[in-house]
């Protein structure tokens, strides 16, 4: 496929897979948002992270912990910002028939995410006896990107056999 017909199919093709990863992508993208917040935060750029006045929240607490900061010596919104990225280019990647590959990829990192996503968050009062309203919402977006995914990881299975 050419460039220009690429382009034109993913901003105009109104196809459900393509509506689909337009969600999953909108869906990263607020959660590389809330990434960017804690990478502020985590890097010292702001002091601290606002979050509504509620007694289970404290986003300083679960943010500035060593598990933060254990994985490549770097903080881990720094991290998820560029996993967000990754999942962002593979759900942009290809036109509305795609390989099948791409597919799987894209399948395998959402659940991958989601995972992770759901360990983080029972981490968060086991071991901060706190959440984090940021996470929070990186981890909802993450775990709604996970039916998004569905159709087109069986269409990926399909076409790899």
């Amino acid at each position: 496929m050419d460039a220009k017909e690429l382009s034109r199919e993913l901003r105009c093709d109104s196809s459900e897979d393509l509506r689909r990863r337009r969600r999953i992508i909108g869906l990263s993208m607020l959660a590389s948002a809330s990434m960017a917040v804690i990478t502020l935060y985590q890097t010292g750029i702001i002091k601290h992270l606002p979050e509504p006045p509620l007694p289970f929240l404290d986003a300083d607490r679960v943010d500035a912990s060593d598990e933060a900061y254990e994985k490549f010596n770097t903080p881990d919104a720094a991290l998820g910002l560029a996993s967000f990225a990754v999942t962002i280019v593979l759900a942009a990647m290809g036109g509305k028939k795609r390989a099948p590959w791409i597919g799987a990829a894209l399948a395998g990192k959402i659940a991958f995410d989601a995972l992770n996503a759901l360990k983080l968050t029972i981490d968060q009062p086991v071991r901060h006896r706190a959440f984090c309203f940021w996470c929070l919402i990186a981890a909802t977006a993450t775990f709604a990107s996970v039916p998004l995914v569905v159709p087109e990881a069986r269409q990926a299975l399909r076409g790899l056999r």
